[in-house]
């Protein structure tokens, strides 16, 4: 097989990061893996190992021919035979197809928001998905969705993976008091509901204030941003939460950390949380998108409804007040993702579905 992952930038995301996990992996599996970022690169473009062959196209606007001939050039010089674009990438994708037909196209759905799409990018994923061979959901729902939706009858559920960073960087040092501290990977977007973060910072403030929080993420300079930083300064909260925007050294982060968190309202399967499980931590979560099927209430984490200030609260306290039960809830946490979200048993899974279609 030969395949090529496309994403359109480099940034830290989610479907950034799975892009790349999917090429680094192929790479071990099949005869040629490639990774195209069509406009923009970023510091994840570190996380590409030697052996996938990476292509940055530029593509300077939503119809650039130039950009469109590149990218059917470069299939045609490495022969490629399936192009596997991550959420908005597949439109490029489909231009490439209409010139170079015997390409095939496999949609990797991440967007835990994509039953909501404006009525134009709706119409445009609908008359899209003739071209798609197969299409990947990242969450059961979302595969639903596609069945009931899309035109391709080939729909795949395959939950995101990650691996442990044998080597990792340690350029981050975290403020606040060792030993407690509690992180939340997630990008400034209202999809992850930092305002719930906020409110329970503000109630711990109060009981607990030489614990700190820490929010590691892309900060996108927009509306939520700017209301969330103003919430920070109305609050005082300058000394019990921070922001750090972007970092690529999470392994390095997360030994510098004692409880991690999620506050989305909506997620497919957050990359973010993977990472907590395979770096052993005590989590605290809402039950939305795929969440509850890895994190059981009590068992290996904490999972609680997505606008419970008070639950969440009191969950926190819990874990500040039981060292043992976060070492408890870490590793039974690690043993879930090891057992159920390995790169080798969910590659193993996407080459079989590959010859099966």
């Amino acid at each position: 097989m030969r395949i090529v992952q496309i994403i359109d930038s480099l940034e830290v995301g989610g479907a950034e990061r799975m892009a790349i996990n999917f090429a680094n992996a192929l790479s071990n599996e099949i005869n040629f893996s490639g990774l195209v970022a069509t406009r923009k690169e970023g510091d994840l473009k570190s996380k590409i190992e030697n052996n996938v062959n990476y292509f940055f196209l530029n593509r300077k606007s939503t119809v650039d021919i130039n950009a469109v001939f590149r990218l059917k050039a470069y299939c045609k010089k490495n022969d490629v035979e399936i192009l596997q674009p991550h959420s908005s990438s597949y439109f490029i994708a489909i231009l490439v197809k209409v010139l170079y037909p015997k390409i095939q196209i496999i949609w990797h759905d991440h967007n835990g928001l994509s039953q909501f799409l404006s009525s134009q990018k709706w119409v445009l994923l609908k008359i899209s998905s003739f071209f798609f061979k197969g299409i990947i959901a990242v969450n059961h729902q979302l595969k639903n969705w596609a069945i009931k939706e899309l035109n391709c009858k080939n729909v795949i559920y395959l939950p995101n993976f990650t691996k442990n960073e044998n080597s990792y960087a340690k350029e981050t040092k975290l403020r606040g008091n060792e030993g407690k501290r509690i992180t939340c990977l997630a990008n400034l977007r209202d999809q992850k509901n930092h305002f719930l973060l906020l409110r329970v910072a503000k109630k711990l403030q109060i009981t607990n204030p030489d614990w700190t929080f820490h929010l590691v993420g892309k900060d996108f300079e927009d509306k939520y941003s700017k209301k969330l930083k103003t919430s920070i300064s109305s609050n005082q909260l300058e000394k019990s939460v921070y922001l750090y925007g972007t970092r690529n050294d999470i392994v390095n982060i997360l030994n510098q950390t004692d409880i991690a968190i999620l506050t989305s309202k909506s997620e497919g399967l957050p990359v973010s949380l993977l990472e907590y499980g395979l770096n052993k931590m005590a989590v605290i979560v809402t039950k939305v998108g795929e969440i509850p099927l890895i994190i059981e209430d009590g068992v290996n984490g904490f999972s609680i409804p997505s606008e419970s200030d008070e639950l969440f609260y009191e969950s926190l306290i819990t874990l500040i007040e039981k060292p043992a039960l976060r070492v408890n809830f870490g590793n039974a946490f690690y043993r879930t993702i090891v057992n159920n979200n390995s790169e080798s048993a969910i590659i193993r899974e996407y080459i079989n579905w590959l010859q099966e279609i």
